[in-house]
């Protein structure tokens, strides 16, 4: 597919394609009038004006309250000082610059040469992933978390990795499940990071402890461990391995046996395929691989926690695998997974209420890992060899300008091939080589309505 060249055709295409994801957005999904972000509002707002317990509120006309470590209540007590409608206006721009960060430490680099373009192109069609326009509406925090965790990527394959780890440890203190990046730490050996990821979540949560006393005491004691709390394990929004294994076994509770046996197998693929991403000096890969392992062991994965598989994607185009890509990209947009809200039994069921499942899964299996030398994450030892870089000879003018020219002149096809993630090359390549109240709208009769599931 060939772009247009004029800059009135790349603003017409960008245009058109803009309309396109606002008719799509708003005719087919269902918003979900920011319900998540009413159930943090409402919680901080009655434990500071009325004196609540944080995990004593619910939502007005729902059983669904707050389920996160008291650290995650403690960050968002600003909420407390200002209006929904304004906390509803800072979490849109708190995930827009987060979203941001996420996809300039991913591709950045590569949007780059394209300028306004790129970043157009890029906003499109992140706008109909449904995991990223289902964080949005939800007012979640995924996108949040994303880019802290993969802000210490970017450290450590920059080899500015004194301060790594401390994005991993804030995810982990607001939401557990970012704590598989400590392990991922671990698994690379570097140890300076997992202690500075571990002591950072440990203060985080020493911090909640002290000044939510009784809200810690019952977290840790209590509701953790109840996922009721959080929504029904078969629920089709839940695209975890439990999730598969609640809807096999609906209406009874699924086998907790069966789901640690799930559990331990894939932990073993992750390892092994992880520890050959690392062997690599593919660090982009252990990341990517790393998040698809958060969502499948997670107990509860709802579809906008799949923000996580958005490194994959950078992998994958990275690697030149763009038809698998594209395909993976456009069943992750059409919300196909709940067709089966109502009845997921049988093998039409079973394939495809799990559909997001099994696309986690086969890019676990599959990921290209050690594709690139790009993604190395310098040792300990080269970290200062690689800082100050040997002198090359400077080419010849007319080389430099013959390779920009060709450069500037290439298909945006190969937007991807690189990731900020990895070091800069000394030299260029050569070309031709990318809630105190409930939602203020009458519930939606779709199965997608939101009040089906809690804040998670």
């Amino acid at each position: 597919m060939r772009t247009p060249r004029t800059e009135k055709g790349r603003l017409a295409l960008v245009l058109g394609l803009a309309a396109a994801v606002t008719v799509f957005t708003a005719t087919v999904p269902l918003l979900r009038g920011w319900f998540d972000l009413k159930v943090y509002y409402g919680t901080v707002n009655a434990w500071i004006h009325y004196g609540g317990h944080v995990y004593d509120y619910r939502v007005p006309g729902t059983t669904y309250g707050f389920t996160y470590p008291p650290f995650a209540a403690l960050c968002m007590l600003p909420m407390a000082f200002v209006g929904l409608h304004t906390a509803i206006a800072l979490a849109l721009l708190f995930n827009l610059a987060a979203l941001a960060a996420v996809v300039r430490i991913l591709v950045g680099r590569e949007l780059g040469r394209y300028g306004w373009f790129g970043w157009g192109l890029a906003a499109c069609a992140l706008a109909l992933f449904e995991p990223v326009r289902d964080t949005f509406s939800f007012g979640q925090v995924n996108l949040l978390l994303l880019a802290l965790v993969l802000a210490d990527a970017w450290l450590l394959s920059t080899g500015r990795g004194r301060w790594a780890g401390a994005g991993v440890g804030l995810a982990a203190a607001v939401k557990l499940t970012p704590a598989v990046f400590i392990a991922l730490l671990l698994l690379a050996r570097r140890w300076r990071a997992a202690a500075v990821a571990t002591a950072v979540a440990g203060a985080a949560t020493l911090l909640a402890a002290w000044a939510a006393p009784d809200a810690s005491r019952f977290y840790w004691t209590s509701a953790l461990w109840d996922t009721t709390r959080v929504g029904r394990l078969d629920y089709v929004s839940n695209q975890s391995l439990q999730g598969v294994l609640a809807r096999l076994a609906a209406p009874d509770d699924p086998s907790r046996a069966a789901w640690a046996l799930a559990v331990v197998v894939v932990l073993a693929v992750w390892a092994w395929r992880t520890h050959r991403a690392l062997r690599a000096g593919d660090w982009r890969a252990a990341f990517a691989l790393t998040g698809l392992i958060a969502c499948l062991i997670s107990p509860i994965t709802w579809v906008h926690h799949l923000v996580w598989l958005l490194p994959s994607f950078a992998v994958l185009v990275h690697a030149r695998r763009l038809r698998t890509a594209a395909a993976l990209y456009a069943v992750l947009c059409t919300s196909v997974v709940w067709l089966w809200f109502n009845d997921a039994s049988g093998i039409d069921g079973f394939l495809g209420s799990n559909t997001y499942t099994w696309i986690t899964l086969g890019l676990l299996l599959g990921l290209p890992v050690g594709q690139s030398r790009s993604g190395r994450l310098p040792s300990s030892r080269s970290a200062s060899a690689t800082a100050a870089p040997v002198p090359r000879p400077t080419a010849p003018a007319s080389v430099a300008a013959s390779g920009q020219s060709e450069g500037s002149s290439s298909s945006l096809r190969g937007v991807v091939v690189g990731s900020a993630v990895g070091p800069e090359r000394a030299t260029p390549e050569p070309s031709g080589s990318s809630e105190p109240t409930g939602a203020t709208r009458p519930a939606a009769s779709k199965p997608q309505s939101s009040s089906e599931r809690a804040s998670s």
